[in-house]
């Protein structure tokens, strides 16, 4: 009797999928190649040619060289990046979860030569921002570039690859780059599909960016401390205190990005400008550098140092959290991650000179991981971040401690609006998307100087639709219904114009509401669009009947 032949199941599939990881993996180790470089001359044109340059100007025009980055900063946006927002890690939050659309390349020049004019003039936010952006950049383009190697669940798996190599280039933190751009897109959650790639991009960045800058530690840290019950215990008070503190830092941004969004352009940048230069002089009044603006990472050094006058550290808690909200409110491009490691490592510096419990360093270090794993809802990687910019890894139990603590006081609240809470079921995933999912971004409009009559019996009809738009250069000036001109009377129509007829007050979405935001409106509203409006710019428009078909669009999108 012949015995059975057993053969492997769906062998060519499983060749299929294992030489699809192979070739994922080879972009996402160019990905790291590729952005540890750009990372590299981001650093250097930044920190050396101007911040370095800007360090050695008289006090008083130190002062006022962040206003000039601002003003920088904002023709750059305006002009080269097509009036985008100043944005970049968030951007790359914001695209993660929006599954039908690749991120948008054509601001990338614009944003990254914002940020180096915000950064290297002395603006008071962080580095990592436009390098997770320019990696996640990097990744999109990779991914575009050689869709057909990647299936539709691994539609953004070079984009984390990408920003995880951006934080793991200019900290010289490989781990903490894996482990940020994993965490960040969820408060309660990981994106663990991209974990491999995540990981080999992040080694390949930093081992890029190494050969450039050398493997010199972010803060350098003397000594080999360790810790005692002593230590355990004001670890708990310094993640209470970070906690609330981080919500209270979380609010102050988000106030700045609302009051820049509604005051515009003008009147938001003045502002940010006025404040920066304020405190810069402040700085120089009180410790004789400009310690309250740039990055930070002086402010750092600073507070390790024995001896710190409390008022001292006092003032300089406050003055970087503001510095960082007159930079966002004034429309500097940056990142968040660093202004929370200052602000924690103030704080634990804080603690350690009221309680006097412990070496200088312990706390500031610790309060530094507590404060940003609190305010990007990110704890393991503000631990793993401690640990390796320092080099000591005898940081990581306290700061596990104090990081757990503040994750549980900060509830839902977070530095960027984008993150998510967890992954979510099939609908709920749907309605967490952005509006842009299913946005028309060409939608047929018309003029406020068209007539009725060739509203009723052209427009309409050409459109088919019972309400439309009306815009003027580009800026969205309300809708117009049926409802609107059936009571016009007959012998007017010719003369009365749409200006004359139209609704007030109509509804408006942002392009950053979630596709729940935008059901919730219009459910209220009792319409079936939503006109969406950034500032004075019309972006489009969103249809109920687009909601309910978007499976069929995002398979459209993707094939």
């Amino acid at each position: 009797m012949r015995r059975p032949v057993f053969r492997l199941p769906q062998r060519d599939a499983i060749r299929a999928i294992r030489l699809r990881w192979q070739r994922t993996l080879l972009l996402a180790g160019l990905t790291g190649i590729v952005t540890g470089v750009g990372v590299a001359l981001f650093d250097y044109v930044t920190q050396d040619l101007l911040l370095d340059n800007v360090r050695t100007l008289p006090h008083w025009l130190q002062a006022v060289m962040p206003a000039a980055g601002l003003v920088a900063a904002w023709a750059f946006l305006r002009w080269v990046a097509g009036r985008a927002s100043p944005s970049t890690s968030d951007e790359y939050i914001r695209n993660f979860h929006d599954r039908g659309t690749r991120l948008n390349l054509r601001p990338v020049p614009g944003r990254i030569l914002a940020s180096i004019a915000t950064l290297g003039s002395g603006g008071a936010m962080g580095f990592e921002g436009p390098s997770i952006y320019l990696g996640a950049a990097v990744g999109s383009f990779l991914q575009r570039r050689f869709a057909q190697y990647f299936s539709r669940e691994d539609a953004k798996i070079l984009l984390v690859a990408g920003a995880a190599a951006g934080v793991s280039a200019i900290f010289k933190t490989p781990a903490t780059g894996a482990l940020f751009a994993l965490e960040v897109p969820y408060q309660q959650d990981v994106a663990a599909r991209a974990a491999l790639p995540a990981v080999l991009a992040s080694a390949t960045s930093y081992l890029t960016f190494v050969a450039f800058q050398g493997t010199t530690p972010l803060f350098l840290v003397k000594g080999h401390p360790g810790f005692d019950t002593r230590d355990l215990a004001g670890a708990l008070a310094i993640g209470l205190l970070c906690g609330l503190a981080a919500r209270a830092f979380a609010w102050l941004i988000k106030q700045a990005k609302r009051l820049q969004q509604s005051l515009g352009p003008t009147r938001s940048l003045a502002l940010g400008a006025v404040g920066l230069a304020g405190i810069g002089l402040i700085s120089f009044s009180a410790y004789g550098s400009p310690i309250s603006l740039g990055p930070g990472y002086e402010a750092v050094g600073w507070i390790t140092q024995p001896s710190r006058g409390l008022w001292l550290v006092g003032l300089l808690l406050l003055s970087r959290a503001f510095a960082t909200a007159f930079t966002v409110g004034g429309g500097g491009a940056g990142g968040l991650f660093i202004p929370l490691v200052v602000e924690g490592a103030v704080l634990g510096g804080l603690v350690a000179g009221v309680t006097r419990l412990t070496r200088t360093t312990l706390f500031p270090l610790v309060g530094a991981a507590a404060f940003l794993g609190a305010g990007y809802r990110t704890p393991l990687a503000g631990v793993m971040f401690v640990a390796e910019s320092t080099g000591q890894p005898g940081f990581v139990v306290p700061g596990l401690i104090a990081t757990v603590i503040a994750q549980l006081v900060m509830v839902r609240s977070s530095v960027t609006a984008y993150q998510y809470r967890m992954r979510g079921g099939h609908v709920e995933q749907r309605f967490r998307l952005p509006v842009t999912s299913v946005l028309t971004r060409d939608p047929y409009t018309v003029p406020p100087s068209t007539t009725v009559d060739d509203l009723l019996h052209r427009h309409f009809v050409r459109a088919r639709a019972r309400a439309l738009p009306v815009t003027k250069d580009g800026q969205y000036l309300g809708f117009v219904t049926l409802q609107d001109v059936a009571d016009v009377p007959r012998e007017e129509r010719a003369q009365r114009t749409v200006q004359d007829v139209l609704e007030k007050g109509t509804i408006e979405g942002r392009s950053t509401w979630t596709l729940r935001q935008a059901v919730e409106a219009m459910e209220t509203a009792d319409v079936d669009q939503l006109p969406i409006v950034d500032g004075e710019v019309f972006r489009g428009v969103v249809t109920m009947d687009d909601i309910l078909s978007l499976d069929e669009i995002l398979q459209a999108t993707e094939e």
